[in-house]
This record gives C-alpha cells, structure tokens and sequence, in this order.
C-alpha cells in the first residue's frame, strides 16, 4: 500500500513509498482511508522536533474511511461503516488527566497517512451524517482538543466573553465554531488580515492582528476583559492574556508555538484571582461528547486544501508557512 512515512534521511524529512498492507489483530479493525488529516504535530515530526521518533513510521493521527476487515474477536457488522477514528490511545479512566501510558496515533504506532490503518476496535466512531469522509477527517484531534479545552477545562456558558488566541489553525477554527454553538460572544488573534476577516464571516465580534503593538490596548477598548481565552502560543503572550482575562476568569493553553514561559506576571495572576489552566487531548468521554455536540449543531470543520497522499510534501510545506486557514487533508488514491 502507499503511505507517508518519517525519513530523517531524506530532503523532505518524509517519504512517500509503500509498506504491506496491515491485518488487523483481535480486538482491531481495518480501515481503508478515504481522507486523512494534518496536524502540527506531523509537521514537528518532520521537522524532528518531537519526542521517540522513530524513521518508517506512517505519520498521520487524523483519518476516515470504511472498515473493510475485522478482527476475530470483534463484531463483523462493523464491516462496511463509514468511520473516524479517536487518535488518543490509552487515555485511561481518569477524566482529569492522561496516564503514563497514553500515546497518540501516528508515533510512535502506525497512523492515518496510508491507504489502510488498522486500529483497535473502541477507536472508531461512525462519521456524524451530516459530514462526509473530507470533513470528518478534519474532525478528531482537533474537536478533541478544542472541545476538551473550552468546554471540560474552560466551562464556556452562554454570554461568556471568549478570546481565542491563533486562529488559522484547526484547533482555534473548532474552538471558535463551539464557543459561538455555546452562546458565547467571541474574538479572535491572527497574525493575518484575511484570516480575522474569515473569523468575523463565521460569527466572531472583533479580531486582533497579534503583530500590532496596540492589539492588547484595542482588545481592552472593546470591553470589560474575557471570560475565558484559548491559546496555543503561551512564550512572552502570557502576561498579555492576565493583561485581558477578567477577574475570576481563566485562560485555557493546549500548545506552546512560543515555546516555554519566560516571566508571569503573578501579581495579575493571584490579584485577578484567574486561573492558568493547561490542556491536551481529551479523554475517549470527552470525544464522545464533542461528537454528539457536533452533532446537535451541525459542525463542520473547515478544510482549507485537498492534496492527493502523493503530494503530501506540498501540504507539510503549505502548514511550516502557515498559509492556511482550517484542516490541510490528504487523499489515498481512491479515496
């Protein structure tokens, strides 16, 4: 079968080559793919800057498709369903944080970016009906994560006065559409002018370029603070976001794209009374929620660009730009 897999050895860091097709274990199932998506975490793969990598592995944590083979220990009227697969493996029981053990699919196990997956059994959801194979692709790791970030860690309410910090990306474009399902005002950071003009087509009250010198000062002008602030960048941006939290508030991190926090200004902090609160994933009731949420509202995630798997290069380059805007898919032949 053809697939994407890590190559420190080559130019692209990637390789598009082939591998045996998988057979699933007992308790699993295989899924031919239909759609595939990328996540940042792939493209810092590439880029070798992620932990117990691995050359050979099928990169890839997002995936959609139609189960084709089961194991023996797993009902056979699974075959023929049009699935999404849950990357998050091994979260364990407790809701509040990962155990040790927990991994996401991709890396160091076999992932998405393949014309077949095999994966256990408990991994795959059938694809919401108002999606199709593209869109549900675009789904897992990003609803996961934005939806365990605004709804399990940041409490959203409506009437809530919510900032989301990157938008651009998969996870800020999801955590924008759930926030305004939640009945929450909601604003938005972008280092790009046509992205906040997207944001504000989709229901945004105001958008901030994050490169401006008066964007903290022109957020602050806007209202009394927020009530809840999703970010991804953390770096030197956290003393701006304790500059525009509320008092009591809370500002949710799910990334780090600026690397580690300097300096906190803890006077703001414990004065505000707010709370920093960090995230990552979701646990396997967590993205049963955020199905059912998607669901109710009828979500659909944004996608920016198909590729065919063969050009997988051209959509890895197009993310380490920041060119788009939502979910960067690839397609297997036939898919």
């Amino acid at each position: 079968m053809n697939c994407i897999v890590l190559d420190s050895t080559h130019r692209d860091g990637i390789n598009y080559t082939e591998l045996r097709e998988p057979v699933p274990g007992p308790e699993e199932v295989k899924v031919r793919i239909k759609a595939a998506a990328l996540n940042h975490r792939d493209q810092w793969c590439r880029e070798q800057k992620y932990p117990n990598l691995k050359d050979g592995v099928i990169l890839g944590s997002d995936g959609a498709g139609e189960i084709v083979e089961a194991g023996n220990k797993v009902d056979k009227s699974w075959i023929g369903k049009q699935v999404l697969i849950n990357p998050a493996l091994h979260w364990g029981e407790n809701q509040s944080a990962q155990q040790s053990e927990f991994r996401i699919l991709g890396m160091p196990d076999h992932g998405t970016f393949a014309d077949y997956c095999c994966v256990p059994v408990d991994r795959v959801h059938q694809i919401p009906a108002h999606l199709d194979s593209v869109h549900a692709a675009a789904l897992p790791l990003a609803g996961l994560t934005a939806y365990r970030a605004l709804v399990y860690q940041g409490q959203v309410k409506k009437g809530d006065r919510v900032l989301v910090t990157g938008f651009g990306g998969g996870v800020a474009q999801l955590a924008v559409q759930f926030a305004l399902a939640s009945g929450a005002a909601v604003s938005v950071s972008s280092g790009s002018g046509w992205k906040l003009k997207k944001a504000l087509e989709m229901g945004a009250e105001a958008g901030y370029l994050y490169h401006s010198a008066s964007w903290v000062e022109d957020a602050k002008a806007s209202g009394s603070g927020f009530d809840l602030i999703i970010d991804s960048a953390m770096g030197t941006t956290v003393n701006e976001l304790l500059e525009l939290v509320r008092p009591g508030g809370t500002i949710v991190v799910y990334g780090a794209t600026l690397g580690n926090m300097k300096e906190v200004n803890a006077r703001s902090l414990f004065w505000k009374q707010a709370r920093l609160q960090g995230t990552t994933m979701g646990s396997d009731l967590d993205f049963e929620r955020m199905l059912d949420f998607v669901v109710h509202h009828r979500i659909q995630p944004t996608v920016d660009r198909i590729f065919p798997l063969s050009q997988a290069t051209s959509a890895f380059d197009k993310m380490e730009k920041k060119e788009q805007l939502g979910k960067l898919v690839l397609q297997p032949t036939g898919g």
